[in-house]
């Protein structure tokens, strides 16, 4: 076998393992990834709050993006339009998957015009809009963890991610790399600014589908409780 021959074996040998390789990398990646934080448990469920369907809308048992957008919500359309374009279009598919909007009874007018403005031929049978008493909807943002106060109208741009044992989703610890690299003061992220695209279409949707991740491989029976301590909602330790 001359020389030429040889060398485009070892070309073809070359270029056929090494996807196999870079397969077999990323193998134990897939089932060791760290899973989402818990950064609060408790979260109070929908019980007080009424809707348009003819099922009860409520946390438990599904994997739940929580918005509230307040008695103007066509003045939060933006919010709205960048959490249906970047979230709802993208995980609709999942099951259990359901976007929630907390309103103030009253809205229901104005809601039905934003579903309008935001949509126009797409599917949103699981982007639910509930309605409640001013006190219903702030009993239900008091049991989640924020660092954004929900405003006067009953509106934040801020959105939560809850499991479907009702523990709100986030990261202890949000730094970047070089933040850590500087031994930075350790903080976290609880809530999703809706209004900045990106932390939108990078960290909130990166985060949902490892929580989806998660729940599927709790299904197949591959999940490792042992990874993180769900019950450490304090943070790491400086």
């Amino acid at each position: 076998m001359d020389r030429k021959k040889v060398g485009r074996y070892a070309v073809l040998g070359i270029l056929f393992f090494l996807p196999v390789a870079f397969l077999l990398v990323l193998y134990p990646s897939t089932h060791n990834y760290q899973p989402l934080d818990i950064v609060n448990e408790n979260v109070l469920d929908l019980d007080a709050f009424t809707s348009d369907t003819e099922e009860p809308i409520v946390l438990k048992d599904h994997i739940t993006v929580l918005g509230f957008l307040g008695e103007k919500p066509m003045k939060n359309a933006i919010a709205a339009s960048n959490l249906k374009e970047l979230i709802y279009d993208k995980f609709r598919g999942f099951k259990k998957f359901q976007m929630v909007i907390a309103m103030p009874k009253g809205t229901e007018a104005e809601v039905k015009q934003l579903i309008a403005e935001i949509n126009t031929y797409d599917d949103i049978r699981f982007w639910h809009f509930v309605y409640g008493d001013p006190a219903d909807i702030k009993r239900v943002y008091f049991s989640l963890k924020s660092k954004t106060d929900l405003k006067n109208d009953l509106s934040v741009e801020d959105v939560f991610i809850i499991d479907k044992d009702l523990n709100q989703r986030g990261r202890i610890d949000d730094r970047t790399d070089r933040e850590l690299e500087k031994s930075s003061p350790v903080y976290g992220l609880n809530g999703y600014n809706c209004i900045e695209v990106a932390e939108v279409k990078n960290k909130m949707s990166d985060d949902l589908r490892i929580v989806f991740t998660e729940y599927r491989q709790k299904r197949k029976g591959e999940f490792n409780s042992d990874i993180r301590r769900a019950v450490d909602l304090k943070g790491p330790e400086n």
